[in-house]
């Protein structure tokens, strides 16, 4: 039997058998020729995903069961069957099940009680839980408690589902590991791209307008954050989407408090706050705090001018949006309302989805853009930067599991992780939008950058210039010679959520941005000293990866 593409939906096979099949079950077929194929069943719409004997690993087989009779428990969001994170969970749980005859139970627990959920579970319960679905910024207190064991040497084994962090471009497996050794199971990539209307942009009579009315051609895609604006005034109020009579908007974004409108702050400010260099030093390519003393950046003249430059966006878009959570603002887009907005992968996907998309074939993706000017951390003045670079992000959780020290079932729990992290499996997860899992590994983008055949994002029902839009932006994005470092430190919840909320503040127009920046600063400053300064800069310096000069701190 030809080996067809990796992660083709195959409903037919699901539904007429499979020719050659020398063991038939309900969730898994072993072929003669050593293909494996997946069944995910009719609540998933009979899809099947197609791997191998060799990629499955040398502990399952159609007469091998290695965890028969174990139980095996995930701690994970609780997002349904067919949301993010936890669907694709619930989705090849039963296939793993019946490779491995271990049960697999999934603890549901709302994104915002997943963090505590898991702290409590590891300080106070005992370890009920094998593994964790953790985002990056989770790894400061897991790293610093010793709350969670290596998996390099599962991986070397050969005896479990075989993926490898080489996938990974550097800044997104920085966020899998800590030093040098692996503790995060591949599996999501998160990232920010700017998406826009390519119909709107590229149509001749509104580039006419747009260059009568502010003197410039409009480019496609933006390059600045001013050109952003410029383009987000321009179309606010005016109706130029087909679909309706109704008026629409410049910038669509989502600023509930609470929930995580301030990594469009994150992702925004790198441009204006980070100072590019050849290598990482006190002065460039920081961005939270001083690596030499742990003092803040945030109220940096570079952080007050972006957060001006986002209010000044948000005026651009619907009132409604300081009370929207992502999925409101994502509706809002595929909807046709908003020329424009900045957000992570899972948009893309959904952008081909006819059910709830007007958008497909319209839907422009790019790099965030760059700043004119950007705050100079050395010199301590406004840099000018006509033509600027612009900064990569790994913005967001890049949610993937991690195995608990506390586990009675290491082996079986990282088998089940890692069976959503074998190219396959990993690949029709992000040609999904409702998985939450998105791009960011080589057999996913496209040639040059990677080795994905386009054929097989055309047959999952995605618009050529979406796709190779889509996967070229989140391939710059993550390969950026400057980068948003990201934050994994002890607390960062907690840093976090005092950002979130006076950025909340800056947005709803009761603080100026200057003074929300500052009391931002001044709350980081408790915090730090609370958890202990030294230990918060040694964590600090670690994570991002920066060695204290002579006469350093620390």
């Amino acid at each position: 039997m030809t080996r067809a593409s990796p992660w083709l939906v195959l409903a037919a096979l699901a539904v007429s058998g499979v020719v050659g099949a020398a063991h038939a079950g309900p969730h898994v077929d072993w072929l003669e020729d050593g293909t494996v194929v997946l069944k995910l069943g009719p609540a998933y719409d009979d899809a099947v995903v197609e791997t191998s004997h060799t990629e499955l690993g040398s502990a399952f087989g159609p007469e091998a069961q290695p965890f028969a009779g174990a139980t095996i428990r995930i701690l994970t969001q609780d997002d349904g069957p067919h949301g993010a994170i936890s669907g694709p969970l619930a989705a090849f749980a039963p296939v793993f099940e019946e490779l491995s005859g271990a049960k697999v139970e999934l603890g549901l627990v709302p994104v915002t009680n997943l963090y505590a959920s898991m702290m409590l579970d590891l300080q106070r319960d005992g370890g009920r839980y094998d593994a964790y679905s953790v985002a990056a910024f989770y790894y400061g207190e897991l790293i610093d408690g010793g709350f969670i064991r290596p998996i390099d040497d599962l991986m070397a084994s050969g005896k479990f589902p075989r993926w490898s962090y080489d996938a990974m471009p550097p800044a997104v497996r920085t966020l899998y590991t800590w030093g040098s050794a692996g503790y995060g199971v591949l599996n999501d990539a998160d990232g920010q791209v700017l998406y826009f209307r390519r119909d709107i942009l590229e149509d001749a009579a509104w580039q006419a307008r747009f260059k009568e009315a502010l003197g410039y051609d409009l480019p496609v895609p933006p390059r600045t954050w001013q050109q952003v604006l410029d383009i987000a005034r321009f179309f606010d109020g005016q109706n130029w989407d087909p679909g309706d009579s109704l008026s629409d908007r410049g910038m669509v974004l989502h600023l509930k408090p609470g929930e995580q409108g301030h990594y469009h702050f994150q992702s925004l400010a790198a441009a204006f706050a980070i100072t590019p260099g050849d290598k990482l030093d006190r002065h460039h390519n920081v961005f939270w705090f001083d690596p030499e003393d742990m003092k803040p950046l945030i109220n940096s003249p570079g952080n007050v001018a972006a957060l001006e430059m986002l209010r000044a966006l948000g005026t651009t878009g619907p009132g409604e949006q300081l009370g929207w959570r992502l999925p409101d603002t994502w509706a809002y887009f595929l909807r046709g309302k908003a020329l424009m907005t900045f957000s992570f992968g899972d948009l893309g996907a959904l952008c081909q989805d006819r059910a709830v998309s007007r958008v497909r074939g319209k839907c422009g993706v790019a790099v965030l853009p760059g700043s004119t000017r950007r705050w100079d951390y050395a010199a301590q003045q406004w840099a000018e930067t006509p033509e600027p670079a612009p900064t990569g992000n790994t913005t967001g959780g890049s949610w993937h599991g991690v195995v608990s020290k506390l586990s009675k079932q290491p082996e079986a729990a990282y088998a089940f992780l890692s069976l959503m992290a074998i190219p396959p499996v990993s690949a029709w997860n992000a040609a999904h939008g409702w998985t939450g899992v998105n791009p960011g590994f080589t057999y996913q983008f496209l040639p040059p950058e990677g080795t994905a055949p386009l054929v097989d994002y055309l047959k999952a029902g995605w618009d050529r210039a979406d796709v190779e839009d889509y996967l070229r932006a989140f391939h710059a994005t993550f390969t950026a010679p400057t980068m948003l470092p990201y934050l994994r430190i002890r607390g960062t919840p907690q840093y976090w959520s005092v950002l979130d909320s006076e950025l909340a503040a800056a947005m709803g127009g009761r603080k100026e941005p200057a003074q929300a920046l500052e009391d931002v600063a001044a709350a980081w400053e408790k915090i730090t000293d609370r958890l202990g300064r030294e230990r918060q800069l040694e964590l600090y310096r670690a994570a991002i990866g920066y060695t204290p000069g002579p006469g350093a701190s620390g």
